[in-house]
């Protein structure tokens, strides 16, 4: 069944199908899943819902599936996911096959460019690929993904992304950095992919030069094209944050990495060039280390409460949060400008560490934002007032079931 689309497709998602909710003129523009089934993933042996373009609020008790939902959207886009598990990790405990079994997620997607089908899980057996079909056809890549699906997310596991290591900081940053470029992924997986190949003839002691100065250039090309596309992002997001107003702090962000600081002095050519001098000038340096000790896989983002004037890591858990979500809306704000589609956005119990002011400030962004926003809770009365800008469901038994507003 290798390549096979229908593994993907539930009944009535084949391309041209129809069904589900049509999208009106006033939202052509917009982009949101209409159609989500889900097959074997996480705590779901089988599961449906349909949707329009409105915000969606999930609420249910701890352990319902409302993060696994999230995850499930996450991977409509590139990347590994929200929580950045292993595919085995993701196959429903007492599928058919165990561990080695398959997963899907299938939708049905509204966006610019019209309503395509997405299709994206793991086949059955050893492998830990990905597989993504659109339209039914198989992708090229998962970065192909990019040009119909863009998304963000904030959960209470990036409550410390300002008080942990850079690691986590820059994966965020590069996600931001997605959702403006599709291609960023390609180029920053290129640059890992002969960062790793470096990294182990060193470590075994395979001192070849040609081989070296190859895997260098690859990484000198793409890595400055990963440097320049973050700093394009930091100066449109520093406008964004600058012109932003409301009661979500003013927050200022920067780069801190060595490469992008050379694009602020010279040309690109020349930070491949010196780049590269590095790369080759430290080969002794990282052989005895083990991994290459300096490149733009080392950038960090420096956030600050501007008004405050101190840094992220030093403020309230709630500041914290604030200025997070402060980040996300300016990003949101930023691609909408420049790709005319903002991402979706996936918020995972976010609403309860908001107070009454921000929580309503919130939802209204979020209602007009021009991408549909996610959003889980264990208290349904935290999100009243979205009142009917958002669709309410209930998550229980396996089900997401549509939820009145009282």
């Amino acid at each position: 069944m290798r390549d096979d689309p229908r593994l993907f497709l539930a009944p009535g998602d084949a391309p041209g199908s129809g069904g589900g909710p049509s999208a009106s003129p006033v939202d052509r523009e917009r982009i949101g899943v209409t159609r989500l089934t889900l097959t074997d993933f996480r705590s779901y042996a089988r599961m449906r819902m349909e949707a329009d373009l409105r915000p969606v609020v999930l609420t249910g008790p701890n352990g319902a599936g409302k993060t696994n939902l999230l995850e499930a959207l996450s991977f409509l886009a590139p990347g590994r996911g929200l929580r950045r598990a292993k595919l085995s990790e993701i196959t429903r405990e007492g599928a058919a096959g165990g561990p080695l079994g398959a997963w899907a997620v299938a939708a049905r997607v509204h966006g610019p460019l019209g309503e395509v089908t997405i299709g994206t899980g793991r086949e059955a057996g050893e492998s830990d690929r990905r597989t993504v079909h659109i339209d039914g056809e198989a992708a090229r890549s998962q970065a192909q993904l990019g040009e119909f699906v863009t998304a963000l997310w904030l959960t209470p596991d990036m409550d410390r992304l300002f008080q942990e290591g850079a690691t986590a900081r820059r994966r965020f940053l590069d996600r931001m950095v997605y959702g403006l470029d599709p291609d960023h992924a390609g180029r920053l997986n290129a640059y890992e992919t002969a960062m790793r190949n470096r990294n182990r003839l060193m470590r075994e002691g395979r001192m070849d030069r040609a081989w070296l100065d190859g895997l260098e250039e690859a990484m000198a090309g793409h890595g400055v094209a990963v440097a320049a596309a973050r700093r394009d992002l930091m100066q449109r997001l520093g406008a964004a944050l600058a012109a932003a107003e409301g009661p979500f702090p003013r927050a200022e962000a920067a780069l801190d990495g060595v490469v992008e600081s050379w694009l602020d002095a010279m040309p690109a050519l020349e930070a491949e060039d010196r780049l590269r001098a590095l790369l080759a000038g430290n080969r002794r340096r990282d052989a005895e280390a083990g991994v290459t000790t300096e490149g733009p896989h080392r950038t960090d983002l420096k956030v600050r409460h501007a008004g405050k004037n101190v840094a992220a890591e030093r403020c309230s858990t709630g500041e914290q949060k604030a200025v997070l979500i402060s980040l996300v809306l300016a990003q949101a704000s930023v691609q909408a400008d420049l790709r005319g589609m903002a991402p979706m956005l996936l918020l995972d119990e976010v609403a309860a560490h908001l107070d009454d002011a921000r929580r309503r400030a919130l939802f209204d962004r979020l209602a007009a934002l021009g991408a549909q926003s996610w959003l889980t809770g264990t208290d349904h009365a935290l999100f009243a007032g979205f009142g009917e800008r958002a669709q309410h469901f209930t998550v229980r038994d396996g089900a997401a079931v549509p939820a009145p507003l009282h």
